[in-house]
């Protein structure tokens, strides 16, 4: 009889972990299929990061070159306006000349460098909206794993407790990639910043 009872709680114990190891695998499939569908739009995010913040160097690359021609544009109007003052009838038309072209070029460098600052300045908030949503997945991405690694250690140990707080990982990791995939504004700030 007590042999029975043996291999009845053998039995027992056999079904229990193999109901436990069936949901590690289950847990593990969905966690492995959310975390290939939430890597390949954390590219194509990445990928339209790298474009934005180029765009933005090009754009306050151009400014720049603006400014610069805007400056060199003043001084050249400086310039026409010293040589006027000793200059008297004589090449005065010429310089006039000079100076209505320098003074058109300055009203055209100053609307042109307003239009690249909010350019670059749009470029830099593509990059800031895209890097939230890139935050999301990164979180996902984390929590993912680290429930993967519980649940490896789940499956060899067989404790129950190690299963749902593996599951409490995955929850949060699903969540953090569901935002992403929607666009949802979800976004732990202070955990980001702990972990940035």
């Amino acid at each position: 009889m007590n042999e029975m009872n043996d291999l009845q709680e053998r039995l027992d114990l056999s079904e229990s972990k193999n109901r436990l190891n069936n949901w590690v695998a289950i847990t593990v499939a969905i966690i492995s299929v959310s975390m290939a569908i939430t890597k390949v739009k954390d590219d194509n995010i990445v990928q339209a990061m790298l474009q934005a913040k180029s765009d933005a160097v090009d754009s306050w690359n151009e400014y720049q070159s603006k400014k610069i021609k805007q400056h060199m544009a003043e001084l050249g109007l400086n310039q026409v306006r010293a040589l006027q003052v000793l200059v008297q009838e004589k090449g005065n038309a010429e310089l006039a000349s000079q100076q209505k072209s320098y003074q058109e070029a300055i009203v055209r460098y100053q609307a042109e460098e307003d239009t690249l600052t909010k350019k670059a300045k749009g470029f830099e908030k593509q990059y800031d909206d895209l890097n939230f949503r890139d935050d999301q997945f990164d979180l996902s991405d984390a929590t993912l794993s680290i429930s993967l690694a519980m649940l490896a250690i789940t499956a060899l140990t067989g404790k129950r407790k190690l299963l749902a707080l593996a599951w409490l990982f995955a929850g949060f990791g699903l969540l953090m990639g569901l935002a992403g995939l929607l666009g949802l504004p979800l976004h732990p700030t202070l955990l980001v910043i702990l972990l940035s």
